[in-house]
């Protein structure tokens, strides 16, 4: 066990650990209720077409059967996150092939799924457009006639001028036209990344019960309860206090967990049955019709001096949205300012573009469109340094920005690790040694990405024991959080680690809105952040309490490691169990914040694999991959190294083979024997070089790692392949049939 004061930084196993593997955790699938019953959703079979009758005579004579909803029933409701487009159930129209049409409950799943079979609809099939650049042609077919009316949608920058258009963001710096007439040299590609899930083990699944005085409670595979609640009580037209949703461990998430999902159908399914209604995704169900990440075009062309100095640079991202924006970060768009890369450029201009397409909706994946854009960039980044004849590394090193410097979209960095970080990755990987083989290639590819932040609470209570418990409402979906707050608690109040417990709750014990959440590189920022404002909170609160049993001033109690002591007179202390029980039972401290982002404090990670191509297969065998990190602080070892292990392996599998495909808007991957993801075989030898700067955003000094590794390793794959055998692959995955067919050019 580490000591309290060195438990920032000691290797703390998970504090969720032993329920996990004892099978104690309680997932979405696991709330029973013994009349609960089963639900079932009937999708369209067409992509886009208008729905002229539904019925259900024949689903209420399957023996079971307690509820039918359809969209005509229950029509104009709506769920979405910054923009509520997504029909709860369809009653007009259908935009993609699994839209939601009708839901049966019933006693079975047997039962519920013979009676959505038995539904009859009606369909007068409409014109469909699959690929995102075809539907902003002029004549395309139109999914929304006016997506402006939606609520939440970015009307002011709505592209009314482009068919099918739902949202455009730009970013730029200087002058683009003239960047580029100053440039000696123009260099251009275009990249294509298919639609990939976000490959988490358990499948989502979702429970709503209606008490008798109209209360919702609801259970979900949720990484985010508060903002789940918003959209579930927005969806079934309540008011949020009527709505409680209780967190539950969450078996991953990566992006794809943070809506309401079923839980609107399973609401009206409870309230006409009177009875609770758990609706439970098959994996089939999840790659065919969950929010999947984009299907994405990225251009990029960059205009750059003789000398290899980069001088403009234009980045044109369109992503097919699929038929629907509501599961979108930002207003239904992504792209980020990061995509521009690490490097100085004076002219810069970047436009984003979320485009509506009769396919699956899409959403969050790890690091929402940075993948994709990273793909682009440094893939772009490796053809311009052989176009100017420098090596890849010196190219990216001349580049590179430094302290104080501006990025491609101005934004100037503070902390600047840039060039350390990738010379480390560079000495690492022993980026000028000769290659060990003809069909061996070395490629390198980086990225930069500063901490996320944003609002927060927490609560800390001081028990009768001499324990401290931490409240919250965010479930576990890996990312270790309640280990972190456990460890910061132990730090701050100088006890042991096992004397700190965090207990989930549901969102009606607090009276705060804000949820904590995942995602965006902000947990440990803002739960850390809160941890140690609480405890400030509770030390001055237990300091005025044990006062009096010491005889002085509030301002005269010191604390250290448990008890409490006169700073005036040291001849005995009171004990935290003491002070508790004198206040007459536990002291408890419940904070709301607001952590702000340090806009000009970033990190940089810089990655290099190292991989084996066979002439006559196109084979890829992915030998080496060398992976280093700008950090500050790290609070748990083993946390912050799983992070990193997960998120490179995670994008590896997005290099070499995950794909969706999509056949005019029918997903054919429809399980994980189809849709393969890296399994133990697939890892290769993995080498990680922390280099550690003072300064970060976080708490103790802490920086985001969660979305550091998963980014770059496709495009140092790929550049990796093109130096092995001299084939640019320009679309993802880089599958050994693309690389057989250009090699047999």
């Amino acid at each position: 066990m580490a000591k309290p004061q060195s438990i920032i930084g000691a290797r703390v196993g998970r504090v969720e650990g032993a329920e996990k593997v004892s099978g104690q955790a309680v997932y979405a699938a696991d709330v029973h209720f013994p009349d609960a019953l089963w639900g079932k959703i009937l999708r369209s079979p067409y992509p886009h077409a208008r729905i002229v009758s539904i019925d259900t005579s024949k689903a209420w004579n399957v023996e079971g059967v307690r509820a039918v909803v359809t969209g005509k029933d229950e029509p104009d409701h709506y769920v979405g996150k910054s923009i509520r487009d997504i029909p709860v159930l369809c009653w007009d129209k259908v935009r993609y092939i699994g839209d939601k049409v009708a839901a049966v409950a019933a006693e079975t799943r047997e039962a519920a799924e013979e009676a959505v079979g038995l539904i009859e609809v009606q369909y007068e099939e409409l014109p469909a457009v699959f690929d995102p650049l075809k539907a902003m042609e002029p004549g395309a077919p139109i999914l929304h006639d006016d997506a402006s009316v939606y609520d939440g949608a970015p009307q002011a920058i709505m592209v009314r001028d482009i068919p099918n258009v739902c949202n455009r963001l730009t970013w730029k710096k200087g002058d683009i036209d003239q960047g580029f007439r100053e440039s000696d040299r123009v260099i251009e590609h275009t990249f294509r990344i298919p639609l990939r899930h976000q490959g988490y083990i358990e499948p989502q699944a979702f429970l709503v019960a209606v008490e008798d005085d109209g209360q919702v409670l609801a259970w979900s595979s949720s990484k985010s309860p508060f903002g789940t609640r918003s959209q579930l009580a927005k969806a079934i037209g309540l008011p949020p206090a009527k709505v409680r949703v209780h967190a539950v461990t969450v078996g991953g998430d990566f992006g794809g967990k943070g809506g309401p999902g079923d839980l609107p159908i399973a609401y009206f399914l409870a309230k006409q049955a009177k009875r609770p209604v758990r609706i439970v995704a098959t994996n089939s169900e999840e790659l065919s019709f969950t929010n999947p990440d984009h299907y994405s075009v990225i251009t990029v062309r960059t205009g750059v001096k003789r000398d290899g100095r980069l001088v403009a640079r234009y980045v044109r991202a369109v992503h097919g949205s699929g038929a629907y924006a509501g599961m979108k970060p930002g207003q239904a768009s992504i792209g980020g300012a990061g995509t521009a890369g690490p490097y100085r450029i004076d002219h810069c201009y970047m436009e984003a573009l979320q485009v509506y397409t009769n396919t699956v909706p899409c959403g969050f994946w790890r690091a929402p469109g940075a993948l994709q854009g990273m793909f682009a960039v440094e893939s772009h980044m490796d053809l311009i340094a052989r176009e100017v004849g420098m090596d890849p590394a010196e190219f990216r090193m001349k580049n590179l920005i430094g302290e104080g410097e501006e990025n491609a979209l101005g934004r100037k960095m503070t902390g600047v690790k840039a060039r350390e970080t990738l010379k480390a990755a560079l000495d690492a990987a022993g980026w000028k040694k000769p290659r060990p083989g003809r069909n061996y290639g070395r490629g390198v590819a980086m990225y930069e990405r500063g901490t996320g932040a944003g609002k927060g609470w927490i609560v800390v209570t001081a028990e009768l024991d001499g324990s401290f418990t931490i409240f919250t409402v965010s479930g576990d979906q890996g990312t270790g959080l309640r280990t972190i707050m456990c460890q910061a608690v132990a730090s701050e109040m100088e006890v042991p680690v096992d004397q700190v417990r965090c207990r989930n709750g549901n969102t009606s014990e607090v009276p705060y809105s804000v949820d904590i959440g995942f995602g965006g590189s902000r947990s440990t920022n803002i739960g850390g952040h809160a941890v140690i404002k609480a405890c400030g909170e509770l030390r001055t609160k237990l300091a005025a309490q044990a006062a009096p049993m010491l005889g002085c001033t509030d301002n005269q109690v010191d604390y250290k490691a448990g008890k409490f002591s006169n700073r005036n007179e040291r001849r005995g202390t009171v004990s935290l169990r003491e002070v508790v029980t004198a206040a007459g039972g536990p002291v408890t401290v419940s904070i709301e914040l607001e952590v702000p982002r340090k806009g000009s404090s970033t990190s940089f990670v810089a990655q290099v694999a190292d991989v084996e191509v066979d002439s006559e297969t196109g084979q890829v065998k992915l030998r080496r991959f060398v992976t280093a990190h700008d950090v500050g602080t790290i609070i748990n070892p083993i946390a912050h190294q799983g992070q990193i292990d997960g998120g490179a392996m995670m994008a590896i599998g997005s290099s070499l083979m995950e794909e969706l495909i999509d056949d005019n808007g029918r997903i054919t991957t429809t399980n994980l024997g189809e849709y393969k993801i890296p399994n133990i075989a697939d890892i290769p030898r993995f080498k990680t070089i922390l280099v550690h700067s003072p300064g970060g955003p976080g708490p103790y000094e802490a920086k985001g790692i969660g979305e550091m590794a998963n980014v770059s390793p496709p495009a140092a794959i790929a550049n990796a392949v093109h130096d092995a055998c001299g084939v640019r692959i320009f679309d993802l995955p880089i599958s050994a049939e693309k690389i057989f067919r250009s090699l047999a050019k």
